[in-house]
């Protein structure tokens, strides 16, 4: 899954076939490190994405457009002072580094011709976007790195641009027989390492894939290999560089085929014969490839980004109540033998008469057993202050075990309630999600609200999943607590059917049943959904409970999301959604 210089290769071919003699007609920065250009060339309008992100470094082509700030930033700013209304001149690549420079023509404050770069690195947590004139000073970069960041290059205005030799990894492009074989047999490793570790460009997947084209095992010493081996392997790889070199790139993503639904396990501009064809889905285009793979891990890592905060208090809180409700239970077994105490004290008022003065125990029939026992005695008291000195022992137990019943009570919802907000973090898709996560927090009390008592609530704009199915029931799901009660209690009707994960945290899903049986297929379907938005999702199979939702009731002081219910069917399900369309609204 690296954004590799293979990769970059196909995206440059891609975007100079594109938008070589564009224009740059707007020039927006939605994100922090990203840019969107909006590009014209032969009567046709183009989005640009560069993405300097830390954990998602991307460039291509999309159809969508994102919010910008209502104030663009310095670097956003300066971009639209020099190349709006430019010409791309050239997009290039040096070799197979994962940089692409875009170089554009533009006319300066005097009407003089001038040329600038914009250079996208793709370097995963060392990604930037570099502006630098026509002799390779920089002007500014969306990131500044000072010499105490780096001490191999500073990017910073003013400095001379170039690119950090950090690795000693040739040009596969430049490769000869000689070299590849000096460089890939030089020691012993497995063969796929040996082959990314030598050449820029290259991933692991791509290594792999060359293994794979040789005929060989890609996690077999190089130590191992033979003279026809060492050819294999060599055909592989310059047939491979050919392609490269003649543009010939065929993207494809390929599937895990175990997960239900398929989980992207990789992607490549070229095509990974390693894996079953039925397990790949090919594209004509790289961006489009790029697009849809990233779409979603994009979305989720911008999500966790910018959840980081909420995760971290509910996690401390959730840690808190643990400890606590551990410390509760072990308290809890402690008070266990205040009975015996009581009939301990019991037995002396019965029996003690018999006890000579200064003995240690006192061995008597137990009334309530029928069976002797025998009690430890304080030789310093007498069997009547021995008695009560038993009898306040049950009585502190007793106290302690009737204030633990209602506190462990209390400290195990707590657990629940912030279990279920996390389960609620994790199924979060977009900024308003949060925010009503936030509200929840805020009236639990571990978010002080911002402006005070007097300050106004978050506007909630999130809704449910709305999710139709084959037999073309509304199915809908809670993405935290707030919207499980209100789909629950106010938004289902009483022959409608709820169903939830069994025992574990999840979204409450609510069937509407349209005052008809439901088939069997729908409330399999209500069962994943209710299985996949859970904390159960990554088992093979969960325990769903499902029943009309006139026997669903919120207990009086319940927390947000919690519910009781004495009948209810119950089914083993796999949490796989996949056959399942989600709609909007």
């Amino acid at each position: 899954m690296a954004f590799d210089g293979i990769t970059v290769a196909a995206v440059r071919k891609e975007l100079a076939d594109t938008l070589t003699g564009g224009r740059v007609y707007k020039i927006a920065q939605p994100e922090p490190d990203e840019l969107l250009l909006t590009i014209k060339n032969n009567s046709s309008q183009y989005r640009l994405t560069l993405s300097a992100s830390a954990s998602l470094p991307l460039v291509f082509l999309t159809s969508k457009s994102k919010t910008s700030p209502m104030t663009a930033p310095n670097f956003c700013m300066l971009l639209r002072k020099h190349i709006q209304n430019g010409r791309i001149l050239s997009i290039t690549q040096p070799g197979l580094e994962r940089i692409l420079d875009f170089r554009i023509e533009h006319l300066d404050e005097m009407g003089d011709l001038r040329t600038k770069q914009l250079i996208v690195e793709l370097m995963g947590k060392h990604s930037n976007i570099i502006f630098c004139d026509e002799n390779d000073v920089i002007i500014d970069s969306i990131k500044h790195i000072s010499g105490m960041v780096s001490s191999v290059r500073e990017v910073l205005p003013g400095k001379d641009y170039f690119i950090p030799h950090t690795q000693d990894k040739a040009d596969p492009l430049a490769a000869d027989r000689e070299m590849f074989v000096d460089r890939v047999f030089a020691g012993a490793q497995p063969c796929f390492k040996a082959l990314y570790t030598s050449f820029t460009g290259l991933s692991p997947a791509i290594a792999h894939e060359i293994c794979f084209r040789a005929g060989g095992d890609a996690d077999l010493s190089t130590a191992a290999f033979n003279e026809n081996g060492r050819q294999a392997l060599w055909e592989a790889f310059s047939g491979m560089m050919e392609d490269v070199r003649k543009e010939r790139f065929s993207p494809c993503i390929v599937y895990e085929g175990t997960k239900k639904p398929p989980v992207p396990a990789e992607y490549a501009a070229l095509t990974l014969t390693s894996y079953p064809a039925a397990q790949r889905k090919d594209y004509s285009s790289i961006s489009a490839l790029l697009e849809d793979y990233y779409a979603e891990k994009n979305t989720v890592t911008r999500i966790r980004q910018r959840s980081s905060d909420l995760r971290r208090i509910v996690s401390t809180a959730l840690e808190r109540n643990v400890k606590k409700y551990d410390l509760q239970i072990k308290q809890m077994r402690d008070t266990e033998k205040r009975d015996k105490y009581r009939v301990y004290g019991e037995l002396l008022n019965t029996y003690g008469y018999s006890a000579e003065p200064g003995v240690k125990s006192l061995k008597c029939p137990n009334y309530y057993t029928g069976e002797d026992i025998t009690i430890p005695l304080d030789p310093t008291l007498n069997a009547g202050e021995n008695a009560k000195k038993y009898f306040e022992k049950y009585n502190k137990l007793k106290r302690t075990w009737e204030a633990l019943s209602q506190l462990t009570l209390e400290t195990k919802a707590e657990v629940d309630h912030l279990e279920s907000i996390s389960a609620s973090l994790d199924i979060a898709q977009k900024e308003e999600d949060l925010v009503q996560i936030r509200e929840e927090l805020i009236e639990s009390g571990y978010i002080r609200r911002k402006g005070g008592s007097r300050a106004k609530k978050a506007k909630i704009t999130s809704v449910p999943f709305h999710y139709v199915n084959s037999d073309g029931y509304d199915i809908y799901v809670g993405k935290n607590n707030y919207q499980n009660d209100e789909l629950t209690f106010r938004f289902a009707s009483g022959g409608d059917w709820w169903f939830h994960a069994k025992g574990i945290p999840g979204s409450h899903v609510i069937v509407k049943s349209k005052g008809s049986e439901l088939p069997d297929s729908t409330f399999e379907d209500a069962a994943r959904l209710a299985a996949y938005y859970s904390k159960g999702r990554g088992n093979e199979k969960v325990e769903v409970d499902y029943t009309e939702k006139k026997n669903v009731k919120k207990p009086a002081g319940g927390k947000p999301g919690f519910v009781v219910y004495y009948t209810n069917y119950s089914m083993m399900i796999e949490p796989d959604i996949s056959g399942l369309k989600q709609v909007d609204g």
